[in-house]
């Protein structure tokens, strides 16, 4: 298993900062995707969804892209520290910043250069389309979340997870299920989407089958599922079934106890 556990107190900060035990049942689940997110109700804690800055959500999704929280989150502290501040326009103060200062103020995150140029990229879009952090803000928790997602999609540097996470984390919007590479892992592993499928078509099928209010648990509690227990490459019932608290209902597409081999599910159609 994994040495990143869910810590007690979690990004949500436990009761005291909005957070609640999960209160779903296994045995009313409509769908064996619902089943699994109920039955991630029982290892972990509900999140807070909705309330985060935008455009500050916004940095710090594409800052964790192709890259661990580890590394990202002193990023992401490193930018604010140097760019944010009381009364400050993010947006505003990363449009006029210099890339080079900004690569190496975000160098902990990984591909800094790319991500440098497409901060300062997006938040002068944001100043162009919306005048300011505080007007994109409103408009990502109030316009329709369909108008919204089609909106961030046309912008360079911003995928389907990114805008998603938006989406969620910002706007609170329930019915959003971002798929990052745990979630497309999972699923796909568990049988419940395609083996061949994308990280689009994943999330249809989730967003098809999981409950509106709970897509951002299932988020959230998936991807600490993959880090503890589904793992790309050593998954926990690889060596014993019953560590797996999914074991009953994983088609283990891809993973071959027997042989002690782990495959991509798309590679079992070649």
């Amino acid at each position: 298993m994994s040495d990143d556990p869910e810590p007690t107190m979690n990004i949500s900060g436990g009761r005291e900062g909005g957070g609640a035990a999960a209160e779903f049942d296994p045995a009313t689940a409509d769908t064996r995707a619902e089943r699994v997110v109920d039955r991630l109700g029982e290892l972990y804690w509900q999140k807070t969804y909705g309330g985060q800055d935008a455009f500050t959500c916004l940095v710090r999704t594409i800052l964790s892209q192709n890259t661990s929280d580890k590394a990202s989150q002193p990023a992401h502290d490193a930018l604010l520290e140097r760019y944010g501040g009381n009364n400050v326009d993010l947006a505003g103060s990363l449009a006029s910043a210099e890339q080079s200062i900004l690569a190496e103020t975000i160098s902990g995150a990984g591909l800094y250069n790319q991500k440098s140029e497409t901060l300062i990229d997006t938040a002068e879009w944001v100043l162009e389309e919306f005048g300011s952090a505080a007007a994109f803000d409103a408009f990502v928790k109030d316009e329709d979340p369909e108008t919204v997602r089609e909106t961030l999609l046309e912008v360079r540097g911003i995928g389907p997870k990114t805008a998603d996470c938006v989406l969620l984390f910002a706007g609170g919007r329930g019915g959003v299920f971002p798929v990052d590479t745990h979630v497309h892992r999972i699923y796909r592993r568990m049988g419940i989407a395609p083996p061949n499928a994308d990280h689009e078509g994943v999330r249809a099928v989730l967003e098809r089958d999981v409950p509106a209010a709970k897509c951002g648990f299932g988020h959230t509690a998936t991807i600490q599922f993959g880090r503890e227990y589904c793992t790309a490459r050593k998954p926990a019932c690889l060596e014993d079934p019953d560590a797996c608290p999914m074991a009953d209902i994983c088609d283990q597409v891809g993973v071959y106890p027997a042989t002690d081999e782990v495959i991509d599910p798309a590679e079992t159609l070649e």
